[in-house]
């Protein structure tokens, strides 16, 4: 571990939260996980950000009881990335987007499909450089190595969950209806952006750096 691996994981976690703060600008849906974010803020009267901080923390919490080669350094630098992550979120949307209109639907698709991109190469490089792990991928990848089951199917059983939690708490609630087709334009599009970026090598280890590692 060095200091410019944290660094670059840092940044491309931020990025992360950049194209996640345009998925929800654009209102015409979000991604699974998202959708449950959004509708808990709007009933809780809570910012998106702290509120998808606050899971994150919550798996996160979870991962450090499931892990039994838990490294403490790394947990500490994903809690406190995690809850910069939220922030960085509340700044982009209650700050920045704010000022920003996004009326037209040519326009919301187009904010929507370049924020799920921009999400997924944040995400990607994260997943390359192998140091802060995203908390909910982390808990299906422990909880699949104790079961007979894979970690794709607990991963899509939590998105499920989200989604059935999402549109609950919407016509409970008569809250705004957020999974839409934003979420299934996130489901084909956003793991393909992923993959495509943990390809991409922007930064190549030197020799020290990949000794230290």
């Amino acid at each position: 571990m060095t200091q410019r691996t944290i660094s670059q994981s840092l940044f491309f976690y931020f990025i992360s939260a950049l194209g996640i703060s345009m998925t929800i600008k654009a209102m015409i849906g979000v991604s699974s996980f998202n959708s449950l974010n959004t509708a808990l803020a709007d009933l809780t009267h809570l910012k998106i950000g702290t509120i998808t901080s606050s899971i994150n923390l919550i798996f996160l919490l979870i991962c450090w009881f499931l892990d039994s080669n838990r490294n403490k350094t790394q947990y500490l630098l994903m809690l406190i990335s995690l809850v910069c992550f939220g922030e960085v979120i509340n700044a982009m949307l209650y700050l920045v987007f704010s000022q920003i209109t996004v009326t037209s639907y040519p326009l919301q698709l187009f904010f929507f499909t370049l924020g799920t991109l921009i999400g997924g190469f944040g995400t990607g490089q994260v997943l390359r450089l192998n140091l802060l792990k995203f908390p909910i991928e982390n808990f299906c990848v422990l909880v699949a190595e104790r079961t007979r089951r894979s970690f794709s199917f607990y991963r899509y059983g939590i998105d499920f969950i989200c989604v059935g939690l999402s549109l609950f708490f919407t016509y409970a609630f008569s809250l705004p209806l957020y999974v839409r087709e934003g979420t299934l334009i996130s489901l084909f599009l956003l793991s393909g952006a992923i993959s495509w970026s943990q390809k991409l090598v922007f930064f190549p280890k030197s020799e020290k750096m990949m000794i230290d590692n």
